[in-house]
């Protein structure tokens, strides 16, 4: 169950930054990830701020996870140790919004905490001589953002200045509309290709964002095609342009070769560790219901239990497990099957004699009472903590947040405070009569009622929060199920 093998960390890396949300930066990401390995080169890609769809799509390019780096969960430390142990050549950080946006974190946070260079996406789509303009302007306000006050403070002098080195024109034609671009942009700023206007690169959406890179995925020509439009040797050059490799930050954060249930890892504990050999069973549901599982937070799990998958809205039941862990996803577009599911039944009867269960954000909405859709059909749910979910057609939360546990739960010790981020359409309503218990006071966010979130009851908890791994919440729940193994 330990994993001492070395890695290869990437030599270069850039960050895919846009000058606003909607402007095509992850297919721009898509097609920079299919030059590099077009080009012989294995490219690491990566995610700035929480999001699950985005990465879905890059593994479904590189057939390999994609990291999810963000300076509020996991810290500036954290973020170099998740790049430092990738393997590979290039690393591809996909950014999150606009490049400077953000309240906590931004793509512009993620790119001077590893000291990297900015590739910066512009809808050319209705502009020419104006992409430089853009561009140029870009690159002089980053003397004008300060970054967020955890990447300020993480340096010991002033933090690495903001460099945006390249563009690649998003929406773009060539012949006389490329030249154009080209030759508006200013010393200093390279000319890294563009990606054409077609529909076929264009990737369906729904409430939460984008469409699953499993179910939607762009077709590989036409993705190939797309890459050709980029100069990927100039890329490479300018992603070489760091001030150290990416490989450096390894030494830098002090990771080097380490086993996966290091104790120096952030939330590690003897508990959680255990004996080689003495692994408890996590029961994780994966299936179209349960989508959003971070790619560290199945590695930690695999590092310190058994994983043993089961798919409740295909109809599995609960395996033979001692905890059970329900993330994310879309329960609201599976409610029916769901509800008609034998694993929300054995799933009550087994949360009433104890078993460690922890739901986050869709495992939250499958472990209530009902579930109302957007449509207005209502399924009954596992029915273990309090409380009824309806679906609205906007959003009732999005943020990071920040939470303080109030008591000892699978979900973290008393007094633990875990950061994570929330993001959903639904509401949870509890009656006033009922006397609810919650696991967390919120210090940022609006969790289940605005003041408290991970709602629990014998040793279940739900929380809408998806926590980062390195808070520690994988290890306190493989702590809670080896306790119940004894």
């Amino acid at each position: 169950m330990v994993d001492t093998r070395p890695t290869t960390a990437p030599e270069a890396g850039i960050v895919i930054g846009g000058t606003a949300s909607g402007v095509g930066k992850t297919v721009v990401t898509l097609a920079v990830l299919q030059a590099i390995d077009d080009a012989g080169y294995d490219p690491v890609p990566a995610k700035a701020g929480p999001d699950f769809i985005d990465p879905s799509h890059h593994a479904a390019v590189t057939g390999t996870p994609s990291r999810t780096l963000d300076t509020w969960m996991q810290g500036v430390d954290g973020v170099r140790r998740s790049i430092a142990r990738a393997d590979g050549d290039v690393a591809v950080i996909e950014g999150m919004m606009g490049l400077y946006d953000g309240s906590v974190t931004s793509t512009a946070a993620t790119a001077a905490a590893l000291d990297l260079p900015v590739v910066l996406v512009v809808d050319a789509s209705a502009g020419m001589q104006s992409v430089g303009a853009t561009a140029l302007g870009f690159r002089e306000y980053a003397a004008h953002s300060p970054l967020p006050e955890d990447v300020r403070t993480a340096f010991d002098g002033d933090p690495p200045s903001l460099d945006v080195a390249g563009v690649i024109a998003q929406r773009a034609h060539g012949g006389r509309h490329a030249d154009g671009i080209r030759e508006s942009l200013p010393d200093g700023i390279a000319y890294l290709g563009r990606i054409p206007p077609t529909e076929d690169l264009e990737i369906p959406d729904r409430h939460l964002g984008l469409r699953m890179g499993d179910e939607d995925p762009i077709d590989p020509d036409v993705l190939t095609t797309a890459a050709s439009a980029l100069d990927v040797d100039r890329l490479l050059s300018v992603a070489r342009r760091s001030a150290g490799s990416v490989s450096d930050l390894e030494a830098q954060s002090g990771s080097g070769t380490r086993s996966a249930t290091d104790p120096e890892r952030p939330g590690a504990s003897a508990a959680a560790t255990g004996t080689e050999g003495d692994e408890p069973t996590i029961a994780v549901a994966e299936d179209a219901a349960f989508r959003f599982l971070y790619p560290g937070v199945r590695e930690r799990l695999a590092a310190l239990a058994t994983i043993e998958p089961f798919a409740p809205a295909a109809g599995d039941d609960l395996p033979d497990c001692d905890a059970v862990y329900l993330p994310g996803g879309y329960p609201e577009l599976h409610a029916e099957a769901l509800s008609d599911s034998p694993a929300l039944s054995t799933i009550a009867d087994r949360a009433a004699d104890g078993l460690p269960i922890l739901g986050e954000c869709g495992g939250l909405m499958a472990l209530s009472e009902s579930l109302t859709t957007a449509g207005g059909e209502t399924y009954p749910m596992a029915g273990v903590l309090p409380g009824d979910v309806r679906m609205h057609d906007r959003y009732q939360a999005l943020d990071h947040v920040e939470l303080r546990a109030v008591r000892g739960t699978p979900a973290a010790t008393d007094g633990q405070t875990h950061r994570g981020h929330e993001f959903h359409y639904s509401e949870h309503t509890i009656d006033p009569d009922v006397d609810a218990r919650f696991a967390f006071d919120v210090r940022r966010g609006d969790g289940i009622d605005g003041d408290h979130d991970g709602l629990t009851a014998y040793r279940t908890v739900g929380t809408y929060a998806h926590r980062h791994v390195d808070s520690g919440m994988v290890d306190r729940l493989v702590a809670a199920a080896r306790a119940e193994r004894r």
